[in-house]
């Protein structure tokens, strides 16, 4: 039997199908929305818009490539984090699809957050032996900049987050300041990949805490002072990797012996990935496509509630 995960983030409408028992790999599909060029993102009306014209598009890529007459739930993210007051228009979308899908079929429909199907997601692709037990699940994208206690998938605490301005604001930012279009990590890793010198950046870390509206000044400054884009660009990348090296270690002193596992779109950088790999090697950063937003961890959620109601 299989489980449908739908995701309608902010920045992607994402399905995937996902076989509980392991036999065939996973099934993903994710399409960007449309960002003009030197925005910032989306409106939550124009990414509502976007998403409903998406997924039968998406529906009809996904019948080609797996039977969907088998499915026995549907994980569905239906806002950002799994805290109150956590809502998003954008999300609507993919929660009417589940819940017409869940109806029709006469299967169960399991509501997530956005975060969650991350966690799961994450964990999944670090090797599935974390969902059983505690590990520091550091959740880094466009929307948080968070360093979360997690145990059978549930997050327990967020040991450490940013003040005030997300990593991956930070990096859009200077991105499409420097003419990428948005959300832009991928070019600036490109670009950052180009610069041969080794920038050492200031970081603001208190205990697992962190400000980055600093970063963002700092790159703005850099680049009016004539400083070659690839630089910057590899001082702003270089900067988050030393952030998470930081927040990590002041964790590590709270809940020693604890897997940690990097997740979100900003954690796809190889630089910040051999940054902190460098240092702590036992940390475990998953492939892109299992970190940046995507809908199978909702099918796994999905998948792993079912197996719990039904032994």
């Amino acid at each position: 039997m299989y489980s449908l995960g739908i995701d309608t983030s902010n920045y992607a409408t994402s399905l995937a199908v996902y076989d509980t028992e392991g036999q065939t790999s996973p099934v993903m599909l994710k399409r960007f929305l449309p960002v003009r060029a030197g925005a910032l993102g989306l409106r939550q009306s124009d990414a509502v818009f976007h998403h409903t014209a998406a997924l039968p598009e998406l529906f009809e890529e996904l019948k080609k490539k797996t039977n969907l007459k088998e499915l026995s739930a549907v994980g569905v993210s239906v806002k950002p984090r799994p805290v109150e007051g956590s809502y998003m228009p954008c999300f609507l979308v993919g929660r009417a699809a589940a819940c017409a899908i869940g109806a029709a079929a006469g299967i169960p429909v399991i509501e997530t957050s956005h975060q969650q199907g991350h966690i799961a997601a994450a964990l999944y692709a670090a090797g599935g032996d974390l969902y059983d037990r505690q590990a520091l699940v550091f959740h880094i994208s466009g929307g948080t900049t968070e360093l979360l206690l997690v145990d059978h998938l549930k997050v327990l605490s967020t040991v450490g987050q940013s003040t005030d301005l997300y990593a991956g604001q930070a990096v859009d930012r200077l991105g499409v300041r420097l003419g990428f279009s948005f959300p832009a990590g991928a070019e600036l890793s490109a670009l950052a990949a180009r610069c041969a010198e080794t920038p050492n950046p200031k970081v603001s870390v208190k205990g697992a805490n962190c400000s980055l509206s600093g970063l963002q000044n700092q790159c703005e400054h850099l680049l009016d002072e004539g400083r070659a884009p690839e630089y910057v660009a590899k001082y702003c990348l270089l900067a988050v990797g030393k952030t998470v090296l930081r927040m990590l270690a002041a964790a590590r002193e709270q809940y020693p012996g604890i897997p940690c596992v990097c997740a979100g779109g900003v954690m796809s950088s190889e630089i910040i990935r051999n940054q902190v790999t460098s240092q702590m090697p036992d940390v475990r950063f998953v492939p892109g496509a299992f970190s940046s937003d995507n809908a199978i961890g909702t099918a796994i959620i999905a998948s792993r509630e079912m197996e719990a109601k039904h032994g």
